[in-house]
């Protein structure tokens, strides 16, 4: 069982930036690809970006894409998500995610935290 803790979120201009981070429980983090997902009310939940276990493969949502950069420590055991020229449209709650496997589907991961606010103001 992988515990997740996000933090990190919070109220921003248009066009500032956040960092979140993710701190997973499991010793073995280092065994498991990290994603980002956001959901926005009314809408689904939606993917942003995701490393793989060895921190040499990174995805991310066309929509984000130059925008954030997704990373992680492992003698931390956090996972981050560097957030720059926010936009409003990228209001939602916020959830780190890990699972063994590398996805961009939200369905493939087997822990989720319990997700951080983010809100930018135009």
């Amino acid at each position: 069982q992988v515990q997740l803790v996000e933090s990190g979120g919070g109220l921003v201009q248009a066009g500032g930036s956040l960092r979140l981070s993710c701190v997973a429980s499991e010793r073995t983090f280092s065994m498991y690809a990290m994603g980002w997902f956001r959901q926005a009310p009314g809408k689904e939940r939606e993917f942003v970006a995701a490393i793989s276990w060895g921190g040499g493969g990174t995805y991310y949502a066309d929509s984000v894409k130059g925008r954030f950069t997704i990373s992680r420590d492992y003698a931390k055991k956090m996972a981050y998500l560097q957030m720059n020229s926010l936009k409003p449209e990228d209001t939602a709650v916020y959830y780190c995610a890990a699972d063994p496997d590398i996805s961009t589907r939200s369905t493939s991961y087997r822990w989720w935290g319990q997700g951080t606010q983010v809100t930018v103001s135009s």
